[in-house]
C-alpha cells in the first residue's frame, strides 16, 4: 500500500495501521504499525539543522525512558544514500527490544526515521522496515523533497 501525504511518500504492508496524528503544517510525522506492535516512523524537520543532533536527541529521550539502553552508532545505505544514526537495545516490560534511528539531510528537510520492535519479531520485521525506508528514500527527488510535496 502507498502512503503519499504531507510531503512524505512510501510503500508499506497493506495490513499495517497508519497514524498521522502528529502531522500538521509543512513538516509531519507518520507512523505505520505492524499487527503485532512493531513500528516504522518518519518525520520531517526544517533543513539546516544538524542531523546528528536530531538523532542524539532521540537517544537522549530513549535513555530517559530506558535506563539500561545500549547504544551503538550505525550507518546504512538505502537507495544509494547514506543514513547515519544509532542502533538501540533495551528492556521494556521484561522483553528485549531493538530500535534503529537514522537521519537523512536534504536541501529542503532533515528526515528522521525510527523503527522499533520486540526482539521476538525483529528478525521478521527488519527486512520490512528496510523496504519501507528504501521506498521512502527512493521517492525523494533531486531537490530533497518528495514528488508529492510539490
Amino acid at each position: 500500500m502507498r502512503f503519499d501525504r504531507f510531503g512524505l511518500a512510501f510503500e508499506h504492508p497493506d495490513n499495517w495501521m497508519i497514524d498521522t496524528e502528529d502531522s500538521e503544517g509543512r513538516f509531519a510525522t507518520v507512523t505505520v504499525y505492524s499487527p503485532r506492535g512493531g513500528f516504522w516512523s518518519v518525520s520531517g524537520h526544517a533543513a539546516g539543522g544538524d542531523p546528528a543532533e536530531l538523532a542524539a536527541a532521540v537517544v537522549s529521550e530513549m535513555r530517559e525512558e530506558y535506563r539500561e539502553l545500549d547504544v551503538e552508532a550505525a550507518t546504512d545505505e538505502f537507495a544509494g544514500r547514506s543514513l547515519a544514526g544509532f542502533d538501540l537495545n533495551f528492556y521494556c516490560l521484561d522483553l528485549t527490544n531493538t530500535a534503529q534511528v537514522r537521519t537523512l539531510a536534504t536541501p529542503t528537510a532533515i528526515y528522521l526515521i525510527l523503527c522499533q520492535a520486540e526482539d521476538r519479531e525483529w528478525d521478521e520485521l527488519a527486512p520490512v522496515f528496510a523496504a519501507i525506508t528504501t521506498s521512502f528514500v527512493t521517492g525523494l527527488d533531486g531537490s530533497g523533497g518528495t514528488a508529492a510535496a510539490r
